[in-house]
C-alpha cells in the first residue's frame, strides 16, 4: 500500500471534540502543535493532506490555511462522496487513501478508504471497522502518530 493522501476529521480527530462558546457566537478549539507538524511532515514527504468536515468552523479554516492545506472541506453533507471526489481528482485509488475519524458520521470514509484510521477515543463502532486504532486521543497528537507511521512505513 502506498498512501499518496490522509484525509482527516477535524472535531474530534484534530481536535479532543470540545468546542468553546462565548455566546457571542464566538467559537474557540484547541489544536495540538505536534498534529500540525506532523502534517506538514506528510506534506513535505509528497502526502497530501484534507481536512473534511460535517460541522463548519472559522477556526477549521484558520488551522487549515496555517498548515497550508489545499484540500479543505468545512461542513460538508456527505464525507464520503467528498472524499471519493477528491481522490478522483487527484487520480488516487481507495487504496492510496487513508481516511483518520472518530465518530459514526466517518465510518463511511474509514470504510471505504485504503488504510482507515480510528483516534484512540472514537466510538466503538468505530474502532471496531478501523485498520488503526491509535494509542493517543483524538486532539492530543493522534494524526502525529499517523503521520509518524505513515513516513517510517514508506508510506504504507
Amino acid at each position: 500500500m502506498n498512501i499518496k493522501l490522509l484525509a482527516l476529521d477535524v472535531d474530534g480527530t484534530l481536535t479532543d471534540g470540545s468546542v468553546y462558546m462565548d455566546g457571542e457566537g464566538h467559537e474557540f478549539k484547541k489544536f495540538d502543535i505536534q498534529d500540525g507538524m506532523g502534517i506538514v511532515m506528510l506534506k513535505r514527504e509528497g502526502i497530501e493532506v484534507a481536512i473534511i468536515s460535517g460541522r463548519f468552523s472559522a477556526s477549521s479554516d484558520q488551522r487549515a490555511s496555517d498548515l497550508g492545506l489545499s484540500f479543505v472541506f468545512n461542513g460538508v453533507k456527505d464525507k464520503l462522496a467528498t472524499l471519493m471526489s477528491l481522490s478522483e481528482k487527484l487520480g488516487l485509488k481507495a487504496d492510496e487513501v487513508a481516511y483518520m475519524g472518530d465518530d459514526v458520521n466517518d465510518i463511511d470514509c474509514i470504510k471505504w478508504a485504503g488504510f482507515g484510521i480510528a483516534v484512540s477515543n472514537a466510538r466503538l463502532e468505530v474502532k471496531e471497522i478501523a485498520d488503526y486504532v491509535t494509542k493517543s486521543p483524538g486532539g492530543q497528537g493522534a494524526v502525529r502518530e499517523v503521520a509518524d507511521l505513515l513516513l517510517s512505513k514508506g508510506h504504507l
